[in-house]
C-alpha cells in the first residue's frame, strides 16, 4: 500500500458498504498526517469507518449543513457519523461517490494524538485520577452502542409522542377559548388577566413545541427520516413560526462539538455576552469600551430574554439565517413559516387586529425565551468550554455536557433534556428511554458523577 496516494496492488476486495466483501479496484491509502491536512473550507476530507471521503464539492448540498462537515474535515468522524444519521445504509449510498481511499493498514482507526492521549479532561470528574486510553473509551462506547440497539433503546413509543402533540393542540386550544369565552368587554383588572392567561397558555405550548420539533429534528420518531422531517416542518415552522432549516443547521453544529468555541454556535453569544475562558481573552484585546463584562450577568439577561430572542422569533428570520439555507428549503420554510402568522391572524386577529396579534405573538416569545434558553444551557454553560482539542465523541460530549436530577416535573418542563449527557451521546434516541441508558453511560466511567 501506499501512504501518500498512490494506488495500492489491484484485485484487494474492499468493503464498500460495511456489510458484504465486493472485489473491486484497490483504492488510495492515507495516513493520518496526510489526512489531517484536508481540514479547510475549501478541502475537506474525512473519515468513517476506515475509508476516507473528499466532501469538499458535497458540503453544500449536505442535509445537515455544510458546517457540521467542515468541523468534523481532518478528523475520524465514525462515531459522530452513526450518532447523527437514522438509516446508516441509505446514508453510505451518500457517501460511496465521495469515497477517494482508506487509512494506511498501519495507521489506528483514529488520529493517534485522538487514541492514545490521556483523558486528562475528565480528571475532575474522576475521584480517583486513573489513567484512561482513549482507544480504549471509544471501543468502550461503541460496545454501549451496540447494546442499545440489540435493547431496542432506538425505537420510538408512537404513543408516548402523540400525547406530546396532543397537549400542544389543547393548550392552543384553550388560549382561544379563554379568549372567546370572555370577550372584548374587559375592565383594566381582567384586560392583564386574559392577556397573561392567554400568554401563559401559547407560552406553555410554544415551549412544549419547542421539545417536540427537537425530537422530530434528531429523526427519533419515525423510521423513515422524510416523515421526521414532515413533522418537523409542521411543529416547528406551523405551531412556533419559526424555520426548521435554520434551526437544525445550527443545532447539528452544538451536537458534533458542545461547548467548543467558536465551532459551537450555541456560546458563541459575543459581542454582548461572553462565556467560558476563551471569550473574554479575545474581546479584551478589542478592548471594546461601552460595554461593562463584569456586570453582563446582570444586564445582558433581561434584553435578551425581553427584546433579543423574542424579535428573532417573532420574526423569523435570524442573523446569519440566510446564509445557512438552501434555496430550495428556504422557500419551503418561508411558505410553513406564513402559515403560522394566519393562522394567528384567523383565530386572534378578530379579537386583536393584526397589530395586537404581532404584539400577542411576541409577549408570548417573551416569556417562552428564558424557559427554553434556561433548559438548553443549564446543562452546558457550567461546563468545560475550549477550542477543538480533537477528542473522541464520548469524551466531547461528556465534558460539554451535565445532566440535572431527574423527577416527573423535570422531565416534563425540561422535555428530558435533564439528561442531557444521554441525549447528546446518542441524538436520535427516542427520550422515554433515556432513563434506561443512563446507568449503562454510568457504567463507561463508573467513577463520574453526571449531574449536578
Amino acid at each position: 500500500a501506499a501512504a501518500n496516494g498512490k494506488s495500492a496492488v489491484n484485485g484487494e476486495k474492499q468493503k464498500t458498504n460495511g456489510m458484504c466483501d465486493v472485489p473491486r479496484k484497490s483504492l488510495n491509502t492515507y495516513s493520518w498526517q496526510e489526512i489531517k491536512a484536508h481540514n479547510q473550507e475549501a478541502d475537506q476530507w474525512l473519515v468513517v469507518d476506515r475509508k476516507v471521503y473528499n466532501v469538499t464539492a458535497w458540503a453544500a448540498r449536505h442535509p445537515g449543513g455544510r458546517k457540521v462537515l467542515n468541523h468534523c474535515a481532518g478528523e475520524d468522524a465514525t462515531d459522530a457519523f452513526r450518532a447523527m444519521h437514522l438509516d446508516l445504509d441509505v446514508t453510505r449510498l451518500y457517501l460511496k461517490p465521495l469515497l477517494i481511499g482508506e487509512l494506511a493498514p498501519e495507521d489506528p482507526s483514529q488520529e493517534r494524538n485522538k487514541n492514545v492521549s490521556e483523558f486528562s479532561g475528565l480528571m475532575s470528574v474522576w475521584r480517583d485520577g486513573p489513567r484512561i486510553f482513549r482507544s480504549q473509551l471509544v471501543e468502550d462506547f461503541q460496545e454501549l452502542r451496540r447494546s442499545c440497539e440489540v435493547m431496542n433503546l432506538f425505537n420510538a413509543n408512537l404513543g408516548f409522542f402523540s400525547l406530546h402533540l396532543l397537549q400542544i393542540l389543547i393548550l392552543e386550544t384553550l388560549a382561544w377559548l379563554v379568549l372567546w369565552h370572555f370577550g372584548k368587554t374587559w375592565s383594566t383588572t381582567l384586560v392583564i388577566y386574559i392577556l397573561l392567561t392567554i400568554s401563559q397558555q401559547l407560552h406553555l405550548s410554544q415551549a412544549q413545541s419547542s421539545f417536540l420539533q427537537h425530537d422530530t429534528g434528531h429523526i427519533c420518531i419515525f423510521k423513515k427520516s422524510k416523515w421526521n422531517h414532515l413533522m418537523q416542518k409542521f411543529v416547528m415552522c406551523h405551531l412556533k413560526g419559526l424555520s426548521s432549516d435554520w434551526w437544525n443547521h445550527r443545532h447539528f453544529q452544538h451536537h458534533v462539538k458542545p461547548n467548543i468555541y467558536p465551532k459551537d454556535p450555541d456560546i458563541d453569544v459575543g459581542p454582548l455576552f461572553l462565556v467560558g475562558d476563551l471569550q473574554p481573552v479575545r474581546y479584551g484585546k478589542k478592548k471594546i469600551k461601552y460595554i461593562d463584562y463584569e456586570k453582563q450577568h446582570l444586564w445582558t439577561p433581561p434584553p435578551h430574554a425581553c427584546i433579543f430572542q423574542p424579535t428573532i422569533h417573532a420574526t423569523y428570520v435570524p442573523p446569519k439565517a440566510l446564509g445557512s439555507k438552501l434555496p430550495d428549503s428556504f422557500s419551503n420554510d418561508i411558505a410553513w413559516v406564513s402559515s403560522f402568522y394566519i393562522r394567528h391572524f384567523i383565530t386572534f386577529g378578530p379579537f386583536y387586529g393584526i397589530f395586537g396579534t404581532i404584539v400577542l405573538i411576541f409577549l408570548v416569545k417573551v416569556l417562552e425565551s428564558p424557559w427554553i434558553t434556561y433548559i438548553t444551557q443549564m446543562s452546558h454553560i457550567p461546563m468545560k468550554m475550549s477550542e477543538d482539542e480533537n477528542r473522541d465523541w464520548f469524551s466531547t460530549q461528556v465534558l460539554g455536557t451535565c445532566n440535572v436530577e431527574q423527577s416527573f416535573f423535570n422531565d416534563w418542563v425540561s422535555g428530558h433534556l435533564n439528561f442531557q449527557i444521554e441525549h447528546h451521546l446518542f441524538p436520535t434516541m427516542p427520550r422515554h428511554n433515556y432513563h434506561w441508558v443512563a446507568p449503562l453511560v454510568g457504567r463507561c466511567v463508573p467513577s463520574m458523577d453526571c449531574s449536578t
